[in-house]
């Protein structure tokens, strides 16, 4: 009775998980199913964020095209020409409102062209970075100001420009900008006081953008605020608690502030200067992330210039170490690797190492499995002789199950002695499982976070490893018009794994207890499901790792043929068994 209880139980459990998956998902992704607050209210067609981000809403997209191509076709723009982002500048208050990455682009599609990073205010996507002053009684530059660049101008990395504006009241403000080959602008704000008496002013500057265009949060990939304040790097606040709480100034000096999403961000970068961060929701979805350096006071005849960057672009692990190395403190942490990048860097070095050799990624993963088993081969030596070790103590080990099967207590003691005296670890066979599992989520957060691994191909229809499976057996590999949920998204490779663990499961010896053996038979059914809808990397790694393991158990048995034995006469009861009870 207790045995069958068991076995409901495991299964009663099973469906729980997979049929409470997409509500455990809305649980620990909020964002995903959480509707918006009515001052942030989208079309209802918008859909779920996703871990791309972007407009999701087909009007959405079609009016963002339309006004798109009205705005950059209006005067008085000003070109700008790098081999990592291209666009413009709005000379209508200075604005960096067009801004493309020429090395990324938008779909797996050869011809989808380049990401689009900024787009101008009042468009569905509107994100831009503005440079500006506050002034006491002065007339300083607005969003609505004119700002003057000399004609022809162009910025490229050669060419710096610079927008000059007077006020008509004897100060005179310019903007210099500079851009490198990767996905930073510097600007330097200048304000000449030609006047006659002191004025005061505040040097600012600011990301502005909708949350319409962002990447689903997961508490495995957090999108929103970012910023380093005094050396610490924070992920958050999240747009929902924004809009909230209206303006969260951020405590101590700010190293770097603005806005992520899983591969791309935007944030302005104080230079040799003390300054406050803020987040701030604008209202109707649009938030602002912006630094204000201390005010200062400009005597006639004197000048003050601020330096602040503007990081707009993909975060490339080695742009970003590479900016850091140069002094923008933290930056290379801008990837939110977690806890464990210890761990999760080693990895992501490897993997492209074996990717720069061999020219595919699927195959760099597959590599890396084949490394990380080979490294763990003694250990699963250790646990198969363990194995043979427990096999060969179980007429003992029956034998005191019998003599205390009243005395639970007396009955565990004894074992425990056995133990000991035969020098048999019972916990050795798990080692292996347990030292993957770090292996595993590494994997997992490199596949998932870092940009490298975005649309890299592998075979057939496998066209982006850090995608799901895009075939799903359900609709017949899309011939008919249905997406399945995706609970029920089996794709060519959850069904391999599924495969590859049952067989490796059924090399395993059986287990004593009889529910926990059909426990184990459920498992590897119970994992496709789960893991159908995970990064198609994954799911390689995963699958070699299985087709390793089988040849590795079989080598193991050629090793200690009394497991084999054992194995074979363990199948051999369990058919007899089941003849009987038939």
């Amino acid at each position: 009775m207790d045995k069958q209880r068991n076995i409901i139980l495991a299964v009663v459990l099973t469906a729980l998980v997979l049929f409470g998956w997409e509500a455990g998902v809305g649980y620990f992704y909020p964002q995903a199913n959480k509707p918006r607050p009515v001052e942030q209210a989208a079309p209802a067609s918008a859909g779920k964020p996703t871990r791309e981000g972007g407009l999701r809403d087909a009007a959405d997209l079609a009016l963002e095209q339309k006004d798109l191509k009205t705005a950059l076709a209006a005067p008085g723009r000003l070109p700008i020409v790098a081999p990592g982002v291209s666009g413009s500048i709005n000379l209508t208050g200075a604005l960096l409102d067009d801004l493309v990455l020429n090395r990324h682009r938008e779909t797996v599609e050869k011809d989808s062209g380049p990401v689009r990073m900024f787009s101008p205010s009042g468009t569905p996507a509107q994100q831009y970075a503005q440079f500006g002053w506050v002034g006491e009684g002065i007339a300083a530059p607005t969003a609505q100001t004119v700002w003057t660049a000399p004609k022809g101008a162009k910025l490229t990395p050669s060419t710096p420009v610079v927008l000059t504006w007077d006020n008509g009241q004897g100060q005179l403000f310019s903007i210099t900008l500079k851009v490198d080959d990767n996905y930073l602008i510097t600007a330097n704000q200048q304000i000449q006081n030609r006047g006659t008496g002191a004025v005061a002013v505040q040097p600012f500057a600011l990301v502005n953008r909708t949350d319409r265009t962002a990447a689903a949060y997961a508490w495995t990939l957090r999108t929103g605020g970012i910023g380093a304040f005094d050396g610490s790097v924070t992920f958050g606040p999240k747009y929902e608690a924004l809009a909230e709480d209206g303006a969260i100034p951020q405590p101590g000096n700010a190293d770097w502030i603005g806005f992520t999403d899983v591969y791309w961000m935007s944030a302005v970068i104080p230079v040799n200067a003390k300054a406050q961060g803020t987040f701030r929701s604008q209202g109707n979805g649009i938030f602002r992330a912006d630094v204000v350096y201390d005010k200062s006071v400009v005597q006639p005849g004197q000048a003050l210039t601020r330096e602040t960057k503007l990081f707009a672009g993909a975060k490339e692990h080695k742009v970003l170490d590479a900016y850091e190395a140069q002094g923008i403190a933290n930056f290379g942490l801008a990837i939110d690797w977690g806890w464990f990048r210890w761990f999760e860097k080693p990895i992501f070095w490897l993997l492209t190492k074996l990717f720069s050799l061999v020219g595919n990624f699927g195959v760099a993963i597959i590599l890396l499995t084949v490394i990380v088993r080979g490294i763990m081969f003694p250990i699963a030596q250790r646990q198969f002789a363990s194995m043979a070790a427990m096999r060969a103590i179980q007429p003992k080990m029956k034998a005191i199950q019998e003599r205390y099967k009243d005395d639970k207590q007396k009955q565990q003691l004894e074992i425990m002695a056995l133990y000991k005296q035969e020098k048999v670890n019972p916990l050795a066979g798990c080692l292996p499982m347990f030292l993957q599992i770090p292996v595993f989520f590494a994997l997992y957060k490199v596949l998932m976070l870092a940009i490298e691994m975005r649309h890299q191909p592998f075979v057939l229809w496998i066209k982006d490893l850090s995608a799901p499976d895009p075939l799903h057996i359900l609709n017949l590999f899309g011939l008919l018009p249905f997406d399945p949920p995706s609970f029920l998204a089996i794709g060519v490779l959850a069904l391999l794994l599924g495969v590859t663990m049952y067989f490796q499961f059924k090399l395993n010896p059986a287990q004593m207890d009889p529910a926990q053996q059909q426990v184990f038979a459920l498992m590897p059914w119970f994992m496709m499901f789960i893991m159908a809808p995970f990064a198609s990397g994954l799911l390689v790694y995963w699958i070699t790792s299985n087709i390793l393991t089988i040849a590795q158990q079989q080598f193991l048995y050629s090793r200690h043929p009394q497991l084999k034995a054992q194995a074979e006469k363990d199948a051999q009861d369990k058919a007899r068994a089941a003849e009987r009870k038939a």
